[in-house]
């Protein structure tokens, strides 16, 4: 079944409106004295940035949905500089944004354990560090909801990069057996699943991009959580491990490295089967020794204490923007700094695989979809600039699907959702619910200064100067789970959003995270993204000449006598505000 698009709703409410942020307490305890913090009160009021979002439809009243994103709404919460600026050392968390109207409106808070977290929740948060982010969520069959997390920076404020993943735990307060508008709304618990090693810079051992799934079947393995995420360490070396929970949550089993023989993997994700039977799929990544870019699988039939050997489902051109810095060095985003040599302002975009299963369908049928360059659309870029993971060369990014059968084997040849004549697609993410498939994406047929000759040379939302402007929507389209075709896409969001503005890096560089979300039960689908329609553009008076127009966001900063420029005094007025917004998806 699909839902019918309507208003976009914001989920990330920092405005000072629609309620502000509110303890994670308090949703459960309202009648409770209202619990406050630095880091709610600043919470309240930031208008600051928010990315990657997760998003996840209670199965057992989809009136629910909760959305979560790396949030940085809290840090300014630390008073200001000798300057007068405010100082961004308060911490970056999980959002916990709650809907109990089928997504119409949400509150917003923290998940707890943040540094400063005051209320009885913060002592059943069993967290070593002061931020979280790659948030992931999902739901049981019995009102739980888990969420899982990386979460790196040292409480201390040293240099270390901990590097922990960690789960937490949601409950009906009132039980399995209680009112099912009351699922998740009870802070339980959170554990650490895997820990990093205490290194600076991303060094020594550290866990990231997370993915979660929990068995709602009727199977043997029925309530298990499974967990994965990559793991980098400091000689190169990456790995994607799993680790899984047969008791809610409460205890995780000893991690296990699923991606063996393979020397580059990122990006897991997790499909469970009406078996029980458990697929991870995820990204190989070109590297030494004749390894090429590839969707890979692992399956286990024994409720996760197994699994197969990594099979490749596809083989295909890596999407991946990158250029040149004007010191000669590779980059994955182009701002103020680094500057490069293109002049064009971008924001890093990689493939990354999206997977998912119908715990309600027979038989074993796991969806894939991923973004890749389209065979035959290679062209060079006349700049460093490029869109295939090379210098120089350009092309059409373009979401594939694919059907893969673990019970037979057969995977179906991947195919486009939808080709435009003229626009890039990005960040695809996929859901499955009584026998449609529900896929949405970040789309640039809008874009203003698209061109039909010069799309694939040029960074979504730039012209030939490197000015930028509004480039992205949300497209959204269905298909069913066997045979049919994908329906023409719709346009999900309701305004076209500039992707490209610096937030990030002292407001030098854009970022957009790494994926949207969609999710799909009983019935009700939604969808979440990154979006910059609340943002207030403006002028970086750190610039003594203006390189482009359109990149710059409000601040402001005074030259003082001995030319030295103070930080932004107005962090709060707009300039960070990205948000979080969400909507019915067809």
């Amino acid at each position: 079944m699909a839902s019918t698009p309507r208003t976009d709703v914001r989920l990330t409410n920092d405005q000072g409106v629609a309620g502000g942020y509110v303890s994670n307490y308090n949703v459960n305890h309202p009648a409770s004295p209202v619990a406050k913090d630095p880091t709610l009160s600043e919470c309240s009021g930031s208008r600051g940035r928010q990315n990657e979002p997760s998003v996840a439809v209670d199965p057992r009243n989809p009136q629910v949905i909760v959305g979560s994103s790396n949030d940085y709404c809290g840090v300014y919460n630390d008073g200001v500089d000798t300057d007068g600026a405010p100082i961004p050392s308060g911490p970056i968390w999980l959002g916990y944004y709650r809907s109990q109207n089928g997504g119409t409106s949400f509150q917003s808070s923290l998940v707890p354990g943040y540094p400063g977290d005051n209320t009885p929740y913060a002592a059943r948060a069993q967290v070593r560090t002061a931020s979280a982010g790659d948030p992931v969520l999902a739901w049981d069959d019995a009102g739980r909801l888990f969420a899982g997390s990386e979460s790196s920076d040292d409480p201390a404020g040293s240099l270390k990069t901990f590097g922990d993943v960690w789960v937490g735990t949601y409950v009906n307060p009132a039980g399995e057996t209680g009112a099912t508008i009351n699922d998740g709304k009870e802070f339980l618990r959170s554990v650490v699943v895997a820990k990093g090693s205490s290194a600076p810079n991303l060094l020594g051992k550290f866990n990231d991009k997370t993915a979660i799934e929990a068995d709602r079947t009727s199977s043997s393995c029925r309530g298990n959580v499974y967990f994965a995420w990559s793991r980098f360490t400091g000689n190169g070396g990456v790995a994607i491990y799993l680790s899984r929970s047969t008791d809610h949550g409460a205890t995780f089993s000893t991690p296990m490295k699923v991606s063996a023989g393979i020397h580059d993997v990122q990006f897991p994700d997790i499909s469970v089967t009406k078996n029980g039977h458990v697929y991870v799929t995820f990204r190989q990544l070109e590297a030494q020794g004749g390894q090429g870019d590839a969707v890979d699988v692992v399956r286990s039939a024994d409720c996760g204490q197994t699994f197969s050997p990594p099979r490749v489902l596809t083989t295909f051109s890596a999407t991946g923007v990158t250029d040149l810095t004007t010191s000669g060095g590779a980059a994955r985003d182009c701002g103020d700094a680094p500057p490069c040599q293109s002049g064009y302002t971008f924001f890093r975009a990689d493939t990354g695989p999206r997977s998912t299963a119908d715990q309600n369908a027979a038989g074993e049928m796991v969806h894939v979809t991923y973004e890749a360059i389209m065979p035959g659309s290679e062209v060079p870029t006349g700049t460093t600039f490029g869109w295939a993971d090379r210098s120089g060369v350009g092309g059409q990014s373009v979401i594939y699907y694919l059907r893969y059968d673990g019970a037979t084997g057969a995977v179906t040849t991947p195919t486009p959702i939808d080709v435009e004549p003229a626009s890039q697609q990005l960040f695809p993410d996929l859901s499955v619910d009584g026998g449609v498939i529900h896929a949405l994406w970040w789309d640039s047929r809008n874009d203003v200064f698209n061109d039909v000759t010069s799309f694939r040379q040029r960074p979504v939302g730039n012209d030939a100067h490197g000015n930028v402007g509004p480039a992205l929507d949300v497209y959204a389209s269905t298909r069913p789970a066997i045979g049919g075709t994908w329906s023409t896409p719709i346009r999900m969001s309701d305004a076209t959003s500039n992707p490209n503005y610096e937030q990030f890096g002292g407001r030098t560089v854009p970022f957009a995270g790494d994926y949207l979300w969609i999710d799909s039960k009983a019935g009700v689908t939604y969808g979440t993204w990154t979006d910059w329609r609340d943002t207030v553009a403006g002028v970086d008076q750190r610039e003594t000449t203006q390189d482009e127009t359109g990149a710059d966001v409000l601040q402001c900063r005074t030259t003082l006598p001995d030319g030295r420029v103070t930080g932004d005094t107005c962090p709060r007025a707009g300039g960070l505000d990205q948000n979080i917004y969400g909507d019915l998806a067809p």
